[in-house]
């Protein structure tokens, strides 16, 4: 491990002092540490900043300080270069990232000593046809979900799966979710947990105006196809709860299993089920 790459989320507080502590300690380990613009700009080295793709293709690896939501967005950046990435938990949960503030010092030394892993999860990609055409195209981690926006009414959405038509129903949303993203916004719609290594993808309906619509578990190299059908102007599909395209009435969402993996790097082996039952855990206890 020669060159690590820094990614932090200065939403989170403020971090400047560890973040500089680690970036010190690298150094004096002779590890490159290369930064994102906004990592830069936090430790007031605003020349040194590039963009997290420039990053990504510069460094073996890159820290991401943040919760979920940044190593997610950094996953989306990130994918087509391979690099892997790990995370310093600044959230509440954490699912995905692994090393808490108190341990770092011990992970660190664990990974400039070669002892590590590396996990990969399975990505969605995520198509936009409009007129036949294709109008965007992009690949998420946890989900792919069409809904409505600011709107109170609900949309209309037709469901096929690989040209086979599912059915169509009147709800506030669907979501295509990967095995990582049923423990996310799926979970909250009633979807079932799936274990990170079981490839499947999940077609979990949100808030369905019929008891009949179920969530559905199918097979990683299904595509599904979401057709928007007349109903409130503001229908979206939302990426990771992060990146947005507004759809229009006709338009279709093609949702299949991503050309990209997601790449964790492990210093711990820790059971998917052991990191289950804490986050649930500190869910049943509430918020602070």
């Amino acid at each position: 491990m020669n060159t690590i790459g820094l990614v932090v989320n200065s939403n989170k507080g403020d971090v400047s002092d560890p973040v500089g502590k680690v970036v010190s300690w690298l150094t004096e380990q002779n590890i490159t540490v290369l930064f994102n613009q906004e990592s830069a700009a936090l430790l007031g080295r605003q020349g040194e900043g590039m963009s997290t793709r420039d990053l990504a293709e510069k460094c073996d690896c890159i820290m991401v300080w943040g919760g979920d939501g940044t190593l997610l967005n950094c996953a989306r950046q990130t994918a087509a270069t391979g690099t892997p990435i790990f995370g310093v938990n600044l959230g509440r949960l954490g699912f995905l990232t692994e090393i808490d503030i108190p341990d770092l010092r011990e992970k660190m030394q664990a990974l400039i000593a070669g002892h590590y892993y590396i996990e990969e999860r399975m990505m969605l990609e995520a198509t936009v046809l409009r007129d036949g055409e294709m109008i965007d195209n992009s690949v998420c981690l946890n989900d792919a979900v069409v809904s409505k926006g600011a709107s109170f009414r609900m949309v209309r959405l037709n469901i096929k799966v690989n040209e086979e038509f599912v059915g169509g129903f009147s709800a506030d949303g669907v979501i295509i979710a990967s095995p990582t993203g049923s423990t996310a916004y799926s979970l909250s719609a009633g979807g079932p947990i799936v274990s990170p290594e079981v490839h499947v993808m999940l077609i979990t309906p949100i808030s369905p105006h019929s008891l009949s619509n179920r969530p559905i578990v199918i097979s990683p190299d299904s595509e599904v196809e979401i057709q928007v059908l007349p109903c409130v102007d503001d229908v979206l599909l939302n990426l990771d709860g992060q990146y947005s395209f507004p759809l229009k009435a006709g338009d279709r969402v093609l949702v299949k299993k991503a050309p990209v993996k997601a790449r964790f790097l492990k210093i711990q082996k820790t059971g998917f089920f052991e990191v289950l039952r804490g986050k649930l855990k500190e869910w049943q206890n509430g918020l602070d």
